[in-house]
């Protein structure tokens, strides 16, 4: 379960605002927004009021000292069985909000460092661990112990740059010790004979000696198109191309030469 306090605004939100915020949070798989007011009860303690205040009778106090939560208060909440639908779905929410409320001060650039990734994630439908970014990520060193224990915590040497919200490049170090990678590769479901099969050049390569490596790679069209003010890349990309993968520009795709396709052994069915 996740929350968002949002100071002040529970008289000028209204149940249409709400359901905007909602749809937002949907976009990103939550099955709802789950919401409270909190307003001055007797004594000038504090008092939840519609949405879902009906589930926390006589919690009020309790539920506003965990937020920070004063009268006057909105209070936003996804819960979803999987930790990253809460917290993107949340975001989604936060980000909407900072423009509705004209929180973001234009011509402003606020750089951020998000790290301490999860290094697995949970999959429900085959019920096993799958890697949350790749498999080749160097889980930070702390959890090398409990790595088969207890992957559910264990965090990765990974980094993002994030400008206003905008992922601005993306890197880790990466796993050059040919044993863990194998541990990696079971914990997240492949046979001693599959990973042999599917990576084992790399494994091999390893035992040579591949030094600690690890990069960061930066996306300078999306920085590009922050310093022009847009929000779109195709705004300041040299051959943008439209929803069906066309380049009107240039005209591309073009006709493709049936010799062509054959000697490539490409059949074009309508």
């Amino acid at each position: 379960v996740k929350a968002l306090v949002v100071p002040g605004a529970a008289a000028t939100t209204s149940r249409k605002n709400i359901d905007e915020l909602e749809g937002a949070a949907k976009i990103f798989k939550a099955r709802g927004l789950g919401w409270m007011k909190v307003a001055e009860g007797e004594g000038g303690k504090p008092a939840l009021e519609g949405g879902i205040s009906k589930f926390f009778e006589g919690k009020a106090d309790e539920v506003c000292g965990e937020l920070g939560a004063k009268p006057g208060d909105l209070l936003l909440f996804v819960a979803d069985a999987k930790h990253r639908v809460a917290c993107t779905a949340l975001g989604a929410v936060r980000s909407k909000l900072g423009k509705d409320l004209n929180l973001i001060k234009e011509g402003t650039f606020a750089f951020a460092w998000i790290i301490d990734f999860p290094l697995f994630e949970w999959n429900e439908e085959e019920e096993k661990w799958d890697a949350a970014h790749h498999m080749f990520s160097w889980p930070q060193e702390q959890y090398h112990e409990t790595l088969e224990s207890d992957p559910g915590s264990v965090k990765g040497d990974l980094y993002d740059l994030v400008l206003n919200g905008y992922e601005l490049a993306s890197g880790s170090i990466r796993i050059h010790d040919p044993e863990l990678q194998k541990r990696i590769f079971r914990i997240v479901g492949f046979s001693e004979e599959e990973a042999a099969e599917k990576f084992g050049f790399l494994t091999e390569a390893f035992k040579y000696g591949a030094p600690p490596h690890g990069g960061i790679a930066p996306g300078l069209d999306r920085l590009v198109m922050l310093m022009a003010g847009e929000t779109s890349i195709k705004e300041v990309i040299a051959f943008p191309k439209n929803s069906f993968a066309q380049s009107l520009m240039d005209d591309c795709p073009s006709e493709v030469d049936s010799k062509q396709l054959v000697d490539l052994h490409i059949n074009i069915v309508n």
